[in-house]
């Protein structure tokens, strides 16, 4: 088995690799992490998907992708100089919302449906509004993250920052906990009650 033999890629992922380019986006998703958000937004039928952290949209492209046609994604980013560019190339696709706002106020202001899964790929929903975050999921629903091995980007300190929230996790009796040293460092929880 060869990880790296990726047969079936979203198909914008071409095109947001470009766009990456083009607009000198320098932290995009990593392929395996869109990998498995693909797959476990499959096994949500009807599913209700919420992503921190926009981006660019890659990682927002293999969600899309694994959702079925009555799922709904939210994909939330505070920088217009990305969300616009991904907007537009997910515009025919009226599963998919996405917002530019700040994330930590969007957390803290939600009243909608709870969620099938939440991909939390910036600060508000990892580091800060944690809590909160992990509130608005389902009984059922899973939590990813990634960038828990330490990447050569990271700021000093920031080390400390991930293995005390990585100590946080581990301590919740209402979460089971699965730490992968794999792709960019994953935790995948799953909501227990």
């Amino acid at each position: 088995m060869k990880q790296s033999n990726i047969r079936k890629k979203p198909k914008l992922h071409a095109t947001i690799e470009a766009k990456c380019q083009e607009i000198g986006f320098t932290m995009p998703s990593d392929v395996y992490i869109g990998t498995l958000l693909k797959t476990l937004a499959a096994s949500k039928p009807s599913g209700n998907f919420l992503e921190l952290g926009t981006g660019i949209g890659l990682s927002l492209s293999w969600m899309a992708d694994g959702m079925d046609d009555s799922s709904k994604l939210i994909s939330i980013d505070n920088d217009p100089k990305l969300t616009e560019p991904v907007s537009r190339l997910f515009s025919q696709d009226s599963r998919v919302t996405i917002l530019c706002q700040d994330g930590a106020e969007w957390i803290r202001s939600y009243s909608g449906d709870y969620f099938d899964l939440i991909f939390a790929d910036a600060w508000p929903g990892k580091y800060s509004e944690l809590d909160e975050t992990l509130a608005l999921l389902k009984v059922g629903g899973i939590y990813v993250i990634d960038d828990m091995d330490e990447q050569p980007n990271w700021p000093e300190g920031h080390a400390e920052k991930a293995e005390e929230l990585i100590s946080t996790l581990e301590a919740r009796e209402d979460f089971c906990i699965t730490k992968m040293n794999w792709s960019t460092g994953i935790i995948l929880m799953t909501k227990l009650h």
